[in-house]
């Protein structure tokens, strides 16, 4: 499938390190509006939506990760970025990796929150797809945004939670279904080990969406990567630990090369 133009915005100093940000399923780069006040001082953030999300295109499924990491990269050529950090949580970690290792030369630094190689079980996917197809965005949302904040989170942050709950139920039901086709098929585990970049690998250690294993075993494939476990943090933990991931960002990125 063809790369499509996805939408994107941009914050920051056009002539800083470029730091693109890539969203979780069924988000839009709104999401990560908690990094910007540690970001956008230093770096040009890039942030977009996926095919199938937000602003951007909705061609016909189903997707395949190799779809949404073509997308990816032809915005940098549509930028003019030969190389830029990259950052993904969730989907836009696949997203990420997938990049990283089909076109290393262009990728500097590479930051991983909350995702998988080989996420898994396919079915689950396909069915949640099929609730998707048949009933809309808004038939999973509740279920995917509990998903993503812990309980004691949630119970102190219930607008934050019901405006991510809103963007679930605002993500085409067509593109979300293909994006989650592209999760169903996907495995790149045979792929990290051509990924050459820097790496910080984050997780939620209460994630039950992408649990701390799958964090472990992409930063046991990649020489040198850096893992952080966040205490008391769930999926989305961008948002609902600012704070620690944040931090974690800025040190990473801007890291002095050996």
């Amino acid at each position: 499938m063809a790369a499509v133009a996805v939408y994107h915005v941009e914050d920051g100093p056009v002539d800083g390190p470029a730091v693109v940000l890539a969203s979780s399923l069924g988000t839009t780069w709104a999401m990560w509006e908690p990094q910007l006040p540690a970001l956008a001082g230093r770096f040009r953030v890039i942030r977009y939506d996926h095919r199938g999300h937000g602003r951007s295109p909705v061609p016909p499924g189903p997707y395949r990760i190799d779809d949404l990491g073509t997308d990816l990269l032809a915005l940098l050529d549509r930028l003019g970025l030969d190389r830029a950090h990259i950052c993904g949580i969730s989907l836009g970690g696949m997203v990420a990796m997938w990049l990283a290792a089909h076109a290393p030369d262009r990728v500097d630094r590479l930051a991983l929150l909350s995702t998988s190689a080989r996420l898994g079980p396919p079915e689950g996917w396909a069915q949640r797809a099929a609730t998707v197809r048949a009933e809309g965005t808004a038939a999973v949302a509740d279920t995917v945004v509990q998903r993503w904040f812990t309980p004691e989170f949630a119970a102190g942050h219930q607008e934050l939670v019901q405006r991510h709950r809103d963007m679930i139920a605002a993500t085409p039901a067509a593109g979300y279904a293909a994006c989650c086709a592209a999760i169903e098929h996907m495995n790149l585990e045979p792929d990290l080990s051509r990924i050459t970049a820097p790496t910080l690998v984050v997780v939620g250690a209460e994630d039950p969406a992408a649990p701390p294993e799958h964090a472990e075993r992409i930063a046991a494939a990649l020489p040198g990567a850096r893992l952080e476990v966040l205490a008391g943090t769930s999926h989305l933990s961008s948002v609902s630990a600012a704070d620690l991931v944040n931090p974690l960002l800025v040190e990473f990125l801007t890291a002095p090369r050996d």
